[in-house]
């Protein structure tokens, strides 16, 4: 039978041994320095000022007190230094790393993750809480393929849930795409985390739509009248208006001019129409000043004009019609109107 145990390598007292309690002392000694073994930190110096019972991991090339002792456990115990080897399977706490570590291959290395982990909560450089469990903070996050293609899947359990990205600013949302509350693929904006705004939304066949793009037809109510030769005029109903187009300033001849909400590149469509007339002209005026197109027409009657084109607008900019001649203008949807739309 062999003296010591084979793992601590524990010293057994033995039949008919004299002073058995230096043996058992012995053994105890073992044991408080390995078992719970909690590690200050691992390297090659020996601390200045140890105190008793701490334990330290000896690396690389030690000098003074611990040359030669490469791959030990030192221990301070009584004014002095102990050294015990540490075997494969060892488990040990390193208060300077925070970690637990385990001895295999000759050296202190941290446990591997398990294949399979479910954890209800993961922080990555971050602390998760019940909505947020998992919770990352990096400077960038990579999301690879094993081989071929890769799929990022949000998946929400009925078609009025929300599965969406958002993206935020000092922790307000600014922009968020995804489905929303519907299984429309949208994009909304927002300029203060509270107000949200669609500019983009797709069906199921792919079709687009742009809820917020400037886009508006104006005219006047039905009927016919002849405005002065030299009057300027605009509009009295939006048949349809989105993203903020609106009448604006009332004008001298009657009407109001229509208002542009935002700069862009807009198709603009003019169409006027009269049930009589001894030439006239009309002019799409910007801001009462500058002349974007003119519709003229020959002595005849019943008779419609249109014309269209592509132009620069800012906001703010304003539109209205200048009559020249004479003729009595046909009013109303599909007869006298302007449309425009932002590109």
């Amino acid at each position: 039978m062999a003296d010591t145990t084979p793992n601590l390598a524990l010293p057994y007292i033995l039949p008919s041994q004299a002073q058995k309690h230096v043996t058992h002392n012995e053994a105890l000694l073992l044991l408080d320095r390995l078992v719970q073994l909690v590690v200050e930190y691992e390297g090659a110096a020996p601390p200045s000022l140890p105190q008793e019972g701490q334990r330290f991991s000896v690396a690389g090339s030690p000098s003074g007190a611990w040359a030669g002792r490469a791959g030990s456990i030192a221990i301070w115990q009584d004014a002095s230094w102990l050294f015990a080897v540490p075997h494969t399977g060892y488990l040990a706490w390193f208060k300077d790393a925070a970690a637990i570590k385990v001895f295999a291959g000759g050296t202190w290395q941290r446990p591997a993750l398990p294949d399979i982990l479910t954890p209800q909560r993961l922080g990555i450089g971050a602390t998760p809480d019940d909505t947020n469990r998992l919770a990352l903070s990096s400077p960038a996050t990579l999301l690879n393929n094993a081989g071929a293609g890769h799929q990022l899947k949000i998946n929400k359990a009925a078609s009025g849930d929300t599965a969406s990205v958002l993206f935020q600013s000092g922790w307000s949302g600014r922009a968020e795409m995804g489905l929303a509350g519907n299984d429309l693929f949208s994009v909304k904006v927002s300029g203060d985390g509270g107000s949200w705004s669609t500019g983009l939304s797709l069906d199921g066949a792919g079709r687009p739509s742009f809820p917020n793009r400037p886009a508006a037809r104006a005219h006047r109510a039905s009927g016919s009248w002849t405005p002065a030769s030299g009057s300027e005029t605009g509009f009295a109903t939006l048949a349809f208006e989105q993203g903020g187009v609106s009448l604006g300033a009332t004008l001298a001849g009657t009407g109001q001019a229509l208002s542009i909400p935002v700069d862009g590149f807009y198709f603009v469509s003019l169409m006027v129409s009269a049930t009589a007339s001894s030439g006239h002209a009309t002019d799409l005026r910007r801001n009462g000043s500058t002349t974007l197109m003119t519709l003229s027409a020959p002595a005849a009657a019943p008779l419609t004009v249109s014309g269209c084109g592509l132009y620069q607008l800012n906001g703010g900019d304003s539109l209205s019609l200048l009559h020249t001649g004479t003729a009595t203008i046909d009013e109303g949807a599909g007869r006298t109107e302007l449309a425009i739309a932002r590109l």
